[in-house]
């Protein structure tokens, strides 16, 4: 490790983030202190994943509000090492930031916002127009009644101008909209496309750029390793890119798993769409990473959270360990996985991991509630997998020591 004097071991962590209450103002201290010292180390550190990426893609990870100012606030000082921009993975979708209208909750989403930037870090907005988790005011009159296209029209760019207005300045890209397709490559038949057709599409993205000029803007969508699903939604932005739509890039969210890779098949796809996705002229982006190792009930693919399966035990393998054959096999994917990313980097604008640790992964409750995954890079104590020094020594190969001469 290079420079190792300049930082701080993680090993040391435990003891100054578990001190009691009457101490928080040492606490406190010794946080601030760690997160610098980690945020802003001497560039080529090896222990860490986005400074050994820094000139192919920027690397991310989504975080919860429990990360930022809760329990598991001690997992804080990993992310500031390992990643260079930080993911709302909650606080800022409708029903969080927007619950009521003309009610805007921003206590989370600013947290999150400040702790980020104080640690140096870039920063997504997730989302602005998902047809999920979607205030459920949003569509409907007083009389529970579908409004008309002008009114929702008029609350999709009061909802947009307020919340991009907001964070103008802290929030340097956005996730305009989310999950708009099928993988069949068809518009979604959400309550968005029903009332107004595919036009919110365009619409959130003429609001947002409206609302902070600056701002990097994205779409985003799963399953987008399938040529139906990202031809389909090349198809449909092609032509709004070459008028002039103010989309920065596309997303695939990368939620895979682990038995459908049959030789490197899943990998081989995702290298299609990128070469799909990069001949629309703008970049992509893998958005919300993750690897699951659990079986896959029914031929299940995707990330429709309104999908779900029953719990059943031989669903669920590995609740005391995973299994050393299992490790290396996630290991081989993951190496293979960047190997085929890296010929790509130019197109590829960031790599973003879903979730930190597996014990707060959400593989863990989708599609079965109540299962064991190890979908991440770092264990359920937030400790680095052998895997992520192995990905940090694909472009930054330890050097052999020098034979000292006779």
């Amino acid at each position: 490790m290079k420079n190792s004097n300049n930082r701080i071991k993680i090993e040391t962590l435990p003891f100054l983030l578990s001190l009691r209450s009457r101490h928080g103002v040492f606490r406190a201290l010794a946080l601030s202190f760690i997160i610098c010292h980690l945020s802003f180390s001497p560039a080529g550190a090896q222990n860490s994943l986005w400074e050994a990426y820094r000139d192919y893609w920027y690397t991310g990870v989504s975080v919860n509000q429990w990360q930022v100012d809760g329990e598991q606030a001690a997992d804080w000082p990993v992310i500031a090492q390992h990643f260079n921009w930080a993911v709302a993975e909650n606080c800022m979708k409708c029903e969080v930031i927007h619950p009521r209208e003309g009610v805007y909750d921003f206590t989370l989403a600013d947290q999150f916002v400040n702790k980020a930037k104080a640690a140096g870090m870039k920063v997504l907005g997730h989302c602005l127009i998902w047809h999920s988790q979607c205030a459920p005011w949003f569509h409907f009159d007083n009389e529970g009644k579908p409004v008309s296209r002008d009114i929702l029209r008029t609350r999709m760019r009061e909802h947009i101008y307020t919340i991009v207005s907001h964070f103008r300045g802290r929030v340097d890209a956005w996730d305009v909209v989310n999950e708009a397709f099928e993988d069949d490559g068809t518009p979604r038949k959400s309550l968005f496309w029903q009332i107004l057709g595919t036009d919110y599409i365009p619409l959130a993205f003429q609001y947002a750029h409206e609302a902070d000029p600056s701002a990097q803007l994205f779409y985003n969508d799963f399953s987008m390793n399938k040529s139906t699903k990202v031809e389909g939604v090349c198809r449909f932005f092609r032509p709004l890119i070459e008028q002039g739509l103010p989309l920065t890039a596309i997303g695939m969210q990368g939620h895979m798993i682990l038995e459908d890779n049959v030789d490197n098949s899943v990998i081989r796809q995702y290298e299609h769409s990128i070469e799909t996705i990069a001949a629309t002229g703008v970049p992509t982006f893998f958005s919300e990473l993750d690897l699951s190792v659990l079986p896959n009930p029914y031929g299940f693919s995707g990330a429709n959270v309104s999908d779900k399966f029953a719990y059943r035990p031989e669903m669920d393998p590995y609740t005391k360990g995973l299994a050393r054959d299992q490790e290396a096999k996630v290991e081989q994917f993951w190496i293979d996985f960047y190997k085929m990313l890296l010929p790509h980097h130019k197109d590829i604008l960031r790599v973003n991991f879903w979730c930190l640790n597996d014990a707060n992964s959400w593989r863990n409750d989708f599609p079965i509630k109540g299962r064991t995954d190890y979908a991440t890079l770092f264990d359920r104590q937030s400790r680095p997998k052998p895997v992520v020094q192995k990905l940090i020594d694909l472009v930054n190969p330890p050097k052999a020591p020098t034979k000292k001469k006779k």
